[in-house]
């Protein structure tokens, strides 16, 4: 066997090994994580209020959207952006809109409620 051949095999297992310890190999999801599973605008939260979720403002203007008030009868929510303030509140089932964040109340239970959050095209 060549020395030529043996290359690849080495590189492929150097590699192999490399994400597996998790060496300098991460996917943009990774890296998004230490943010909170929020930030890319995409996720599933069940939450009490107050309650802030941090997400990309570069992406949707504002970097926390902040829970404000739970109940049976509606879920509020507002965020901050260059001074601006934006809010919205809905009951269990509607959806609030804030930049192109749209975040859905899947449902209310107590003082708790189950969110899904989904990025909109502007």
């Amino acid at each position: 066997m060549s020395t030529g051949m043996r290359r690849p095999v080495t590189a492929a297992v150097t590699l192999t090994m490399a994400g597996t310890l998790g060496l300098g190999l991460m996917t943009p999801g990774a890296s998004a994580a230490g943010n909170g599973p929020c930030y890319d605008g995409r996720c599933q939260i069940t939450v009490s209020a107050p309650k802030s979720i941090k997400v990309d403002s570069r992406r949707f203007g504002f970097g926390k959207l902040e829970i404000t008030h739970v109940s049976s009868r509606a879920v509020a929510m507002s965020a901050t952006s260059g001074g601006v303030r934006l809010s919205g509140s809905t009951s269990p089932g509607g959806t609030v809109k804030l930049n192109n964040l749209k975040i859905w109340v899947k449902s209310v239970s107590g003082r708790k409620a189950k969110l899904q959050l989904f990025p909109t095209s502007r």
